[in-house]
Formats: structure tokens, sequence, C-alpha cells
């Protein structure tokens, strides 16, 4: 599993495949389609699409929380919330190749998920984050530590993923609480030196030794 993930942003899905691509050009490898309020045709054409563009640069493609949509595309998963559909009956429509992964903000979150079959879990939020609305408390680095100590305590192998407004400073700290990777959004996004901060951020996550 990628270490690094990008979660789509963009006014438009035009904007969205746009920052999808400048992501992969610079070097993302783990592309996770993230599209709201929008209708069923747009959204499928827009994973088509995105699909095309991962295929070229040999990146994954994930489509949050629309199953149907992750089907009709080829992507390579899905990535369910707390209130999506079971990750069971998703295995069931997508079949064992694909990669499911699931939202959680805290210990019995992570064990319903993995004993749904997730893949990964993505865990957070690690701070206060504009781009999703209702959000779960804030986990912070502690909140990290303690629910990553239950992992390694009850001997819990799926890897955990840090999400949630986190910046480039933050990597270091994150890495010490034992997490798999980290997924972000609006820090490649917003960046004016794309490819020479998505190097930055693999080398960091990189040059530690991961406990999972």
């Amino acid at each position: 599993m990628e270490k690094l993930q990008y979660i789509s942003q963009g006014k438009t899905p035009d904007e969205h495949l746009h920052n999808i691509e400048e992501v992969c050009k610079a070097g993302g490898k783990w592309i996770q389609l993230r599209l709201k309020d929008i209708d069923l045709a747009t959204s499928v054409n827009t994973a088509i699409r995105c699909k095309e563009i991962c295929d070229q640069f040999g990146a994954i493609m994930i489509v949050n929380d629309e199953v149907d949509v992750a089907k009709i595309a080829r992507a390579h998963g899905v990535h369910l919330g707390l209130q999506d559909m079971n990750p069971k009956d998703a295995r069931d429509m997508l079949g064992d190749n694909f990669i499911i992964g699931g939202t959680a903000n805290n210990v019995n979150d992570c064990l319903k998920h993995i004993e749904a079959g997730v893949d990964y879990i993505g865990l957070g939020p690690f701070r206060y984050t504009t781009t999703k609305k209702n959000l779960s408390p804030v986990l912070g680095v502690k909140g990290y530590e303690q629910i990553l100590d239950t992992f390694q305590n009850k001997n819990l192998k799926v890897p955990i993923v840090a999400i949630g407004g986190i910046v480039e400073n933050d990597i270091n700290a994150l890495i010490q609480t034992g997490i798999s990777g980290i997924a972000v959004s609006g820090l490649l996004t917003n960046t004016k030196n794309l490819e020479e901060t998505i190097k930055n951020i693999k080398n960091a996550l990189s040059s530690q030794e991961w406990i999972h």
C-alpha cells in the first residue's frame, strides 16, 4: 500500500480531474476520487476519466463512498464512510481483488471495520479540516498513540492511514505513533511546488521504521 494518498479536491468534477492529473504527474501513486453532491451520471463519467488518468501514470484509484461507481469505472477499490455501505456487502459486490478501506474515529470503529474485512482504515481526523461536514472528534497525536497502542496489544495488523488537516510538519510526529501512511487533500491541492512537496513527504515516510 502507498504510504502517501491523495484525496481529490475541486469546485467542479473537471477541477478534481485536473488536480488529480497534476498530483499523478508529480509522482502521486494513490488517488481517492471524492466527489460530493453530484448526480450519478456525472460521478460515473468522472470516475471513468479518473481511471484513465491513474492508469496512464500507474496510480491506484479509489472511489469514495460510491460502490456502484467504483465497479462501473473499474477502479482499484472503494473507501467507505461510517454511514456508507457495510464493507462486507461491498466485498460481495466488488469481489476479492478490490481494495476496500473504511473511515474510523475510534477503536470501536476500527474493530468493526476489521471484522467486516477492510484492507485498510482511514483514521481521523488528525486536526480540524474544512473538507468534511459533520466532523468527528479531532484525535491529535495522543489519539493516534492510544489507538495504535491498542492495535499493538491486540496484535492487529490492518494498516492505519492518518487523515484530516495534516500538514508537512505533522508527518514525523504521526510516523512515531505507528501509522502505516497518511492521506492528504489540501496539502497537495494548494501547494505551488507539487513535485518537491510529494518528494519530501515520500522521503519522510520512507526514512522511518514503521510498526505496520
